[in-house]
């Protein structure tokens, strides 16, 4: 199944699915063990700073194959993309979905560059995203009281044909400053408005209570990022301090199995 075809059954029937990024072999494998002991579907995602690290097609050959050695069905996802050169890019590698972020565009030209990115997408029957509203990346300040509108979300839909939108409900990226708290009712009237596949970044730290009722509310997709990061390598740097190994292909598992842990946990809450 296409992802936008499953992204569209998940919005229709109150689902969601979990869209985690990857930064290497160790990370990724972590998360398709978990999604191999659940028996769940997931997105893989890559950022352009992880395409950068790996390479594209380093990094796009590691999903794919990965996916297939694990038995997981998943879907590849470029995260954040910041041109139309990138996303050009990551068609051609092969990737399921696609997002174009132009959110801190003036609306207009966030549409115009939406448009373009879907009129390409549409040669290679590829999931579009897109972002409006802010939803404060790492580095820029949790600004709370910034949201996306209803009215505004279905004309950027209906103006663009995307597939998928990132709403600003309240969520931010990276740790919260304080604790985050989404606005679940605007959410709703949001998901009302359009038929689009509603998208919450920034899903670390939330609470597993308001996660489960932002799927109930719309949310269709939910990005995890920040928390893979760090549980690898808080669990890498205490492996490190207690023992004198080199040899990384026995230090290296003990961050895998944390990420596998955590992943676990967030697709139970996801599953309900």
């Amino acid at each position: 199944m296409l992802l936008k075809d499953k992204l569209l059954q998940c919005s229709l029937k109150g689902e969601a699915l979990l869209a985690t990024n990857f930064y290497n072999f160790e990370t990724l494998s972590g998360v398709l063990m978990a999604a191999r002991q659940k028996s769940q579907p997931l997105i893989l995602q890559l950022s352009e700073s992880s395409i950068d690290y790996m390479g594209l097609k380093v990094a796009a050959g590691l999903g794919k194959c990965a996916m297939e050695q694990y038995g997981v069905r998943a879907w590849l996802h470029l995260d954040h993309g910041g041109s139309v050169d990138m996303v050009r890019r990551c068609l051609d590698a092969g990737f399921d979905s696609v997002m174009i972020d132009a959110s801190e565009k003036p609306f207009a030209e966030n549409v115009r560059i939406t448009s373009e990115v879907v009129k390409i997408a549409a040669r290679y029957n590829v999931n579009v995203e897109a972002e409006l509203g802010y939803v404060a990346k790492l580095g820029q300040a949790q600004v709370t009281g910034i949201y996306t509108q209803p009215d505004e979300a279905r004309r950027f839909v209906e103006a663009t044909g995307i597939n998928a939108l990132a709403v600003a409900i309240g969520s931010a990226h990276g740790f919260y400053t304080e604790p985050p708290n989404l606005q679940l009712e605007l959410l709703f009237e949001i998901h009302r408005a359009t038929p689009c596949a509603l998208v919450l970044h920034g899903s670390s730290g939330i609470p597993d209570e308001q996660i489960r009722r932002a799927i109930k509310n719309g949310i269709a997709k939910i990005n995890l990022a920040t928390e893979i990061k760090n549980v690898f390598m808080k669990s890498l740097k205490k492996v490190l301090v207690e023992s004198p190994e080199i040899d990384l292909r026995k230090v290296f598992p003990r961050g895998t199995a944390s990420v596998t842990e955590l992943i676990t946990g967030k697709l139970e809450v996801i599953a309900g």
